[in-house]
Order: C-alpha cells, then structure tokens, then sequence
C-alpha cells in the first residue's frame, strides 16, 4: 500500500543567512541576518544595514522571515553588508505584507485624538452610504421578486 506523498511542513529553519525579525529587546522591530548558530536556543546575528551590531540572540526574540541570504559560517560584517545589499533585503522587506502591517499598525498607535474622531466620522460615513445602497437593492427586489421555480410534478403509475 502506497501512503501520500509527505508536506514539507516547515519552510523557515534556523540556518546561516536567515534574515531574523527581531522582536524584543534593544534592537526591537530590526531585521538581522543569522550569521552561526551558537546551540539549540542561541544565535550570533548581525545587521550592518539595519544598525544591529554583532552580538548572540536568544532564539525566543527572533521571528524567521522567508528570506535568506548567501553567505558563510561567522562571515564578516562586510561581506553580510554585500550579500544583503546584492539580495536587495531592505526593498523586498519593504513590500512585505508583514512590514505593511506593522507600518499599518505603528500609524495607527501615532494617531491623534481628532484624527481618531475624523476617521470615526469617515467611517459612519461610508457606513451610512452601503447601507442606503444596500437598502435599495433589499426594496427593488421587493417590488419585482424572482419568480417561483415550477415545481413539476410526476404522475404516478397505477
């Protein structure tokens, strides 16, 4: 007997030339590339075009993204500098849905109190205006219903 072919169920390991989210901590909301892993639970990470300097981060800080980069086991700030730069990282973060949300969400917390009030206001507004248009279509489907399906009948057998 045959069994189903088997899903890769993870995609993102841990593994040097991951690009990390980091979390928390003083480097918090950063992007950093894995650069050796130390053990199960540590890993010295590097980010030389996000200001995150060399130094060894507890595995429960970091978030993987799904992009990688190609480089070597402890290679040098440099050269992460390059690979980062030929991978073109910053722009691809940048159009991530991820990034988008957490710009989304950095925008909302920034919002004042009359801005809170005015997108109030805009959205009773679009409210209001779906819900006349809804109420149109519930009326004119009201005035000229569908007409009722025929229903035939069979003829018994005697």
């Amino acid at each position: 007997r045959r069994s189903a072919p088997r899903i890769m169920v993870f995609t993102k390991y841990v593994e040097i030339g991951r690009v990390a989210f980091i979390n928390y901590g003083d480097d918090k909301g950063k992007l950093a590339v894995i650069i050796d892993v130390i053990d199960q639970n540590r890993v010295l990470v590097d980010g030389p075009c996000s200001n995150v300097l060399r130094k060894d981060m507890n595995l429960k800080a970091l978030e993987l993204t799904n992009f990688t980069i190609p480089i070597a086991a402890s290679a040098r700030s440099g050269t992460v500098r390059k690979a980062w730069e030929k991978a073109e990282i910053t722009k691809k973060w940048g159009e991530s849905t991820w990034n988008k949300k957490l710009v989304a969400r950095q925008r909302r917390a920034e919002l004042t109190d009359f801005e809170r009030f005015k997108l109030m206001k805009a959205k009773q507004m679009r409210n209001r205006i779906i819900n006349v248009e809804y109420g149109k279509l519930v009326k004119a489907g009201k005035k000229n219903p569908p007409k009722p399906k025929r229903i035939r009948k069979r003829k018994s057998k005697q």
